[in-house]
Order: structure tokens, then sequence, then C-alpha cells
């Protein structure tokens, strides 16, 4: 699912659809219908497998890519400098290049990282209504410890069911970055220390502002996953993060975007 920020702050959506985008913003308040046809086919390779690994590969090439190794989720835990990366060239361009540290209101406050060229895109999946880039940084590795430095105060992770009952209220995004900063001045400095002093620059950015098309939300969340449940079909209310928020259920489209699906809607 591709979302795309407006200068008014305003999330707009597309569903892939074979080779088309389904206009998804459009349908909210509608009847949508995802049918699932069985088949899953890896989005590296494009193997048919009958199981999806790291939401849309199959199993070699979750074995042997890059983007799927553990330091992906846990980027402080990088080897990219003990020369045991598994694609050092996708590395290049996707670990070993400025990175920045944000915080974000997304089921409340949180830490997060995103490299450059994934801004706005990370916070629109994330769901977030706020964001702010606090720190940039020249790697991966350099976010993934700043990021572990911020988390010992605040949440590095979103509470998905949270955030699909409602917006948080907002947050002085500001305030608390200058609360949390003097906090971590001396795991900041070690990093310099190790990385040079031009590893890490504080940033002074605007908070970025996110709206995104709900009509209403769900007092009860209940998933669907299309293993269990091949057609999920329901009242489209909202799209928030990577998920439709139907009138019977969500769905985290992210999850399935090596699955076949067709999709029906009201017109």
């Amino acid at each position: 699912m591709v979302g795309k920020l407006d200068q008014h702050g305003n999330v707009d959506y597309q569903l892939p659809i074979g080779d088309e985008l389904l206009p998804l913003n459009a349908l909210i308040g509608k009847s949508l219908t995802l049918i699932f046809n069985g088949e899953i086919r890896c989005r590296h390779c494009n193997r048919k497998t009958k199981k999806s690994y790291s939401q849309g590969f199959c199993f070699p090439c979750m074995q042997k890519l890059a983007q799927c190794d553990m330091c992906i989720m846990k980027p402080e835990t990088c080897h990219y400098d003990k020369g045991t990366c598994r694609e050092p060239e996708w590395a290049e361009t996707h670990c070993m290049t400025s990175h920045y540290v944000y915080l974000a209101n997304t089921s409340g406050l949180k830490v997060g990282i995103t490299r450059g060229t994934q801004v706005p895109t990370r916070w629109i999946d994330q769901g977030a209504t706020q964001a702010l880039p606090i720190f940039r940084v020249s790697t991966r590795l350099q976010s993934g410890l700043v990021e572990t430095a911020l988390a010992e105060f605040i949440a590095d992770k979103t509470n998905w069911r949270a955030m699909l009952k409602g917006s948080a209220e907002d947050i002085d995004l500001k305030a608390k970055s200058s609360e949390l900063i003097p906090l971590i001045e001396q795991r900041l400095a070690q990093i310099k220390l190790q990385f040079g002093e031009e590893a890490v620059e504080r940033l002074d950015e605007d908070v970025v502002n996110l709206h995104f098309p709900v009509e209403r939300y769900l007092s009860k969340i209940s998933s669907f996953n299309f293993d269990k449940t091949p057609e999920v079909s329901g009242e489209l209310i909202g799209i928030k993060g990577q998920y439709l928020i139907l009138d019977s259920g969500v769905i985290n489209i992210r999850k399935f975007g090596s699955y076949h699906v067709s999709a029906e809607y009201g017109q």
C-alpha cells in the first residue's frame, strides 16, 4: 500500500492490485472486498512460495538477503564493518548512508529511525500523527545506537491496537526533545568519540503533522489474516499506517504484500 503526503499534511493511499493502483481514499464509506487467490510470490525473485517470510520473501531469499537480516530490525547490531554483511553493495546504499533519528506520536510518544529517502514514508507507514527529526547521523548503525539510548526513556515501538482505536492527543515534540536529549549526552559523546564529531548532528526542524483518512474508529479491534480468511469484506471506514480499517475488522496490508489479491468495491 502506497501512502503519499500532500502539502497540507493529508495522506493519500493507493493499493497495488496487479499492474494497477487502486485509489483508496475515494472508497472510504463504501464496501470493499479483498480476495486472496492462494498464490504467494517472493517480492525479490518472484518465486512461488507456500509461505511468506520477512513480509514478502521466499525462504531462500530470506536467508541470503541483507534486507532480511536481524540487523535491519536491530540496527545497533550492524556487522558491516566486520566484513560479514550478506550484501555489501546493498548495504552501501541502504545502511552506509545518512539516517534520521526522530520522535513520533503514534499510539503515544516513541523514538524511531529512517533513511533520509524514507521521509515521510516511514511516518505514514507507522500511523504517526506527528513527527520530528531530532538527529541526522552518518550510518544506520549510528542511528541504532542513538535510538537505543533514547529507548531507555521512551517507547521504540507502536501499540498498533491503540493506534487504530483513535488519534493520540497532540504532544509537544519540541519540548520532549529538549527534555530527552540531555539525558543521553554521555551516550552521544561516546558515539562521537568512536565515529567522529561529525557522526551525529542535532537538528532544529519543524514538527510534521499527518492527517489520515479515517471516517471513524473501531472500539474493538479484530484483525484479518488471508491465510485463515481468504476473503475479507466490509465497509472501508479508514486507512492508517499500513492498515485498512473496515467496519468488520482491520488488515495489515504490508504483512500480505506478496499475496496475489483481487478487489471488489462499491461504486
